[in-house]
């Protein structure tokens, strides 16, 4: 591995656990401003998330230009460099560049591709360009990767097949690490980590009802061997991202129970 790999790389997972926290604000373009007014005050919204210290923040090009500033040096950045159209959720369109991710000093790019659709086969070939043309800058490539395509079939996207699939795709064409679907339980996510010889992380998924159901998520990625998660609306949707965030790592980082976890928040 290059120097400059294993560095960037360090820097994302800098704690002693290995494993990390990430938090994502990519979500405007595919989605629309319609569907997340929690992003519409971004400046406001990466204050609050950055005020809990995640391992790493992924985001847009643009948004790094004009936002990402006063954390430079402080979080490592993400680039993300694909997204999709409102109402085309399968289809991915690269809008960034390795050049972009060097110019902002980013510690990784990100590309969002689909499996399950009849488009599959142009996405993983735009991933595997991006590996191509990462590696000798030694720039880590992350890949989200979702079983969400037309073909999958309704009520499976979550399955243990699907899941181990899509990470196992992304490891197959050489990504650093791959983010997935959580299967709903650590014993049907550890197949998915055993599978794929590059670390695995967790989308944060839909919008889930409390904390509680947050933590636990997290803790079962822990317990199936799974290198962290990357949460968005979870985090940023939550009335304060910075203490999500803190409770996220307690969980991830510290092996903290939830059951301990929910109770200081409380006396907080």
């Amino acid at each position: 591995m290059l120097l400059a790999k294993r560095a960037r790389l360090n820097r994302i997972f800098s704690d002693p656990s290995g494993r990390v926290v990430t938090v994502a604000v990519d979500h405007p373009i595919p989605f629309s401003v319609d569907i997340t007014p929690d992003l519409h005050r971004i400046g406001d919204v990466l204050s609050r998330v950055a005020a809990g210290s995640p391992n790493a923040l992924t985001m847009m090009k643009g948004i790094a230009d004009h936002c990402y500033e006063p954390y430079a040096g402080r979080i490592p950045l993400i680039m993300q460099t694909t997204c999709f159209t409102p109402g085309l959720p399968s289809l991915d369109h690269q809008i960034g560049f390795v050049d972009d991710a060097l110019r902002l000093g980013a510690d990784a790019v990100a590309m969002t591709i689909t499996v399950g659709t009849e488009h599959q086969g142009a996405a993983v070939a735009m991933l595997g360009r991006l590996v191509r043309d990462a590696a000798p800058v030694g720039l880590p490539v992350i890949a989200h990767i979702y079983p969400k395509g037309e073909r999958v079939p309704d009520g499976e996207r979550y399955t243990t097949k699907w899941s181990l699939y899509a990470a196992r795709l992304g490891a197959e064409v050489g990504v650093d690490l791959v983010k997935t679907d959580y299967t709903g339980s650590a014993d049907s996510f550890r197949p998915v980590i055993d599978a794929c010889p590059v670390p695995v992380v967790a989308a944060g998924g839909p919008r889930l009802d409390t904390l509680r159901e947050v933590l636990e998520m997290a803790q079962g990625v822990v317990a199936a061997g799974g290198a962290g998660l990357t949460f968005g609306r979870n985090v940023w949707g939550s009335a304060d991202p910075a203490a999500v965030v803190h409770a996220l790592k307690a969980v991830v980082h510290d092996d903290a129970s939830v059951d301990d976890v929910l109770a200081i928040a409380a006396d907080a």
